[in-house]
């Protein structure tokens, strides 16, 4: 029985939830999932019960919470680093986590213009053109990554790493959006979509629209 469970929002919406969801579950590390419905009147009290700042994911753990994406990649890697969760190269893993950091913090005009929404499809969306400068870095990560480290695996070092993780939502943007790749950004988007832990995802995101279209 998993000593983990780890609380997410909807699988449609939440970018956050799903980077720690898809790297514990290509690791292959057993977790309890807890849904807590986004835009709904109680959503807030509800993650209050889980997480302190009021935001999710959270990753409970033998009484702990760990209520950040990055942190809880970082502590999964830490307590299982037979998976390999960052790259084993040291120049890789620094990069790797510079990498990672920046999906942490940065691209607001992606987040604000391109919000994820894994089974839209808005191809004629001015969202691509009001966040360009976004995406032409994050074009220009991937490139640089998969050059210098991504000899071994379709990934950006190779491996599926927290990387990976960290910026799997961009994959489900670019898509939803229809921006404009060229064919190296396109075989990456592909190995991310081609992870079956990623079609699980996506197959939960269905459900909810689904459901949300139905009832």
């Amino acid at each position: 029985m998993s000593t983990y469970t780890l609380v997410i929002g909807n699988m449609n919406w939440s970018s956050w939830s799903l980077r720690p969801w898809l790297g514990m579950k290509v690791a292959g590390i057993p977790f309890h999932s807890e849904l807590v419905r986004l835009r709904q009147a109680d959503s807030k009290a509800r993650i209050l019960k889980f997480s302190p700042s009021g935001k999710i994911p959270a990753l409970l753990h033998h009484g702990l919470t760990i209520w950040d994406s990055l942190a809880i990649l970082e502590y999964i890697a830490e307590r299982h680093p037979e998976d390999q969760l960052w790259p084993l190269d040291e120049k890789a893993r620094a990069i790797a986590r510079s990498v990672a950091a920046e999906m942490h913090s940065g691209f607001a005009s992606l987040r604000q213009n391109c919000p994820m929404d894994i089974m839209g499809r808005i191809p004629d969306s001015t969202g691509p053109e009001a966040a360009k400068d976004d995406i032409a870095r994050i074009l220009e990560i991937w490139d640089e990554c998969r050059t210098r480290f991504g000899k071994e695996g379709p990934f950006l070092f190779g491996k599926f790493s927290t990387a990976d993780a960290m910026y799997a939502p961009v994959v489900t943007r670019f898509t939803t959006y229809g921006v404009k790749v060229d064919a190296g950004a396109q075989a990456y988007m592909d190995a991310i979509w081609s992870l079956p832990a990623m079609r699980e995802w996506q197959e939960g995101a269905k459900a909810e629209v689904e459901s949300a279209t139905t009832g």
